[in-house]
Order: structure tokens, then C-alpha cells, then sequence
């Protein structure tokens, strides 16, 4: 999608669903800090993973939610993991589902990465705790 043409249909799900998992706030700063170097990618990531796979109506925003957040923890993608954490928030997978998720990580990827992930859980659920708390 170049800036000359309007957004492609998958393009506008892409971002639709992107918003509603993340959230307006999340959107909104990754928006605001893209440059000419990165739209590429962050239009890439709109239509492939927000427009077509987040968007395919086979599983959840829960499901997905789950299973993302399991892969993020098996590769090791500390950013992501904490980012799709937050994200249980709008998708309404719970801390039981992401423990659950991250007890088969220990098993099917190993202990290391699910301890760490277990680690950046828990650091997102003591911030998510305050920010109510507050």
C-alpha cells in the first residue's frame, strides 16, 4: 500500500482488529513514531497478521491471544510477550489461560523460556494491579 493509493479492504480490518486487541493508545504511538522507513512493515504487519490471520473468524481474539502469546515465549520475543499480556485486557484471555499457555512452553520449548515469560507476566500483571489500584 504506497501513499498514493487508499487503504486496501484487508488493510482497514487489519487496523480494526489491531485497535481492538491492542488498543487506540498502543495504534495510536506506533502511528505517531513511523517514519518513511518502517510504514512498509507497519503496513505489512496491518494487513498479513492484524487483517488476515487476527482477523479469520475460525478462533477467538481469546484463542489467538493464547496461542501468540505461547509463540512470543517460545521465541524468546520479550517485547511481544509483554505487549499481548497487556492485550488479555481486550481480548479476555485470563492470567489462568497465559499460565496454562506457559506451562505447555516449558514442556514443548523449555523451562528457560517459560520461566522468562513467566517473569514478564508477572511484571505486566503487578503494573496492570497499580494502574487499577490507582
Amino acid at each position: 500500500m504506497s501513499d498514493a493509493s487508499a487503504p486496501s479492504d484487508r488493510y482497514r480490518q487489519g487496523m480494526a482488529t489491531r485497535r481492538a486487541v491492542l488498543g487506540d493508545n498502543h495504534v495510536d504511538r506506533t502511528q505517531s513514531v513511523s517514519t518513511e522507513f518502517d510504514r512498509p512493515f507497519q503496513e505489512l504487519i496491518t494487513e498479513a497478521a492484524w487483517g488476515h490471520v487476527w482477523s479469520r473468524p475460525t478462533w477467538t481474539k481469546r484463542e489467538r491471544s493464547i496461542v501468540t502469546i505461547a509463540l512470543l515465549a517460545a521465541l524468546g520475543q520479550d517485547d511481544e510477550v509483554a505487549m499481548h499480556v497487556r492485550a488479555t485486557a481486550n481480548t479476555g484471555a485470563t492470567r489462568e489461560d497465559i499460565c496454562e499457555a506457559l506451562l505447555h512452553v516449558a514442556i514443548y520449548a523449555g523451562v528457560p523460556a517459560a520461566n522468562h515469560a513467566i517473569k514478564i507476566a508477572k511484571q505486566v500483571f503487578a503494573e496492570i494491579d497499580a494502574d487499577t489500584a490507582a
